[in-house]
Parts: structure tokens; C-alpha cells; sequence
């Protein structure tokens, strides 16, 4: 009898399933969003898929907001993908956080270059950009930059579709940095409201093709 009670033990747990544990160590999984789920380790990020697998591996780079803070566009608790894309940033020499993106794949679309950026729908982004140009060292050996900044529309395909306006008055330097609004909105596929100080909202259509 109890071999037989043995033999039907073992039998069963022949036929149940077996549950692998693909990825250990795990601080805390976000909901699945797009077909994958941040999961985090210690200050690293990185995404399983729906199988559990570990389809983006660790990182640091990987764009979330533990704050919440709402003068990012992009403010969320955890890393997340909005139309196949996911925010990554890195910091300037003077501290200063600017963003890019990546694909599904861990590839990244956009380097570092935002001082801020919305959400993407329909394809397209607005974003502030910070182009920055090395222009040699002073007499302590410190490196010199100029920066300009832009309102601009940007593509999920990789590209700055359009420029909208320059923007002053953005200090580079982490004691006086803020994050710069935005002065660009999508109001739909074709419309785009762009700010100016001191002359308010205007509405334009884009040239942009879909």
C-alpha cells in the first residue's frame, strides 16, 4: 500500500507544472504594460516579458521618478513603455538630467539630449532640446560648453521632425537648474499649440506626415 501511495506521489507531480524561476533578487515589479514589466534591483531597472523572461537586462540609465514630481512629463513611479519606447537619461557634467529613449529591444532611439519631454501618442513627442557644443577648456582646465535650447517635435522613428522655437534663460547648472516646461503641446494628430512669453498660446497646423 505504501508503495503504491508513493508511486501515485510521484506520478502526480510528474504531470504538474513546474515553475522555473527565471529572475531572482527582484525589489519590486511594475504592471505589465505593452507586453512587459519593469522590475527593479537595488537602483537598477530592467523589463521581463510575459513568459518572465529578462528581455532588458539591468541598468541604471532607465528613466523613472520616484517622486512623482509633476514639472517632468514624464513623472512615474516606475519605468514604463509608451508606444514601444521607454525613457533613459543620464546626467550632464554640471549634474543636469536629460533624457532619451529606447526600443523594446533595449536599443536606444534617442541619446540623452531633453531637458523634458511628453509622453508619445499618435507617433510624435514635444520635447525641450538642449544642443551642446564643446568649446575648449578655461585656464583651470575646466570644459567650456555653449548651449542652445529648442521647443521641438520629435518622432518615434528617431528624428527631430520639427523645430518650433528657441528658448532662453535655462541655467545649466545643477544649483540653478529647473526643469524648463515645455512651450510645445499636441492637440491632436495635425495640431500643435507653441508658447511664447509675454504673447500666450498659438495653434498651428504640423507638416509633419503620419
Amino acid at each position: 500500500m505504501k508503495n503504491r501511495l508513493m508511486l501515485l506521489a510521484i506520478t502526480v507531480l510528474a504531470v504538474l507544472p513546474v515553475s522555473a524561476q527565471m529572475v531572482q533578487g527582484i525589489d519590486e515589479i511594475a504592471p505589465f504594460i505593452e507586453g512587459l514589466a519593469a522590475v527593479r534591483k537595488g537602483g537598477e531597472w530592467g523589463f521581463i516579458d510575459e513568459e518572465g523572461k529578462l528581455v532588458i537586462d539591468f541598468s541604471d540609465d532607465v528613466y523613472w521618478n520616484p517622486s512623482q514630481d509633476n514639472a517632468i512629463a514624464l513623472g512615474a513611479p516606475y519605468p514604463m513603455f509608451n508606444e514601444g519606447l521607454c525613457a533613459i537619461t543620464q546626467k550632464v557634467e554640471d549634474g543636469v538630467p536629460v533624457f532619451g529613449f529606447m526600443d523594446k529591444t533595449g536599443a536606444v532611439v534617442f541619446p540623452p539630449q531633453f531637458l523634458n519631454v511628453t509622453p508619445f501618442k499618435d507617433g510624435y513627442a514635444t520635447a525641450v532640446f538642449v544642443d551642446k557644443t564643446f568649446k575648449g577648456e578655461n585656464e583651470f582646465k575646466l570644459k567650456i560648453y555653449e548651449y542652445k535650447f529648442f521647443d521641438v517635435l520629435i518622432s518615434s522613428n528617431g528624428e527631430i521632425a520639427e523645430y518650433f522655437g528657441k528658448r532662453d534663460h535655462i541655467q545649466m547648472t545643477v544649483k540653478r537648474y529647473k526643469v524648463p516646461t515645455i512651450g510645445a503641446k499636441m492637440l491632436n494628430a495635425q495640431l500643435v499649440a507653441t508658447h511664447k512669453p509675454d504673447q500666450g498660446w498659438a495653434i498651428q497646423q504640423l507638416q509633419t506626415k503620419n
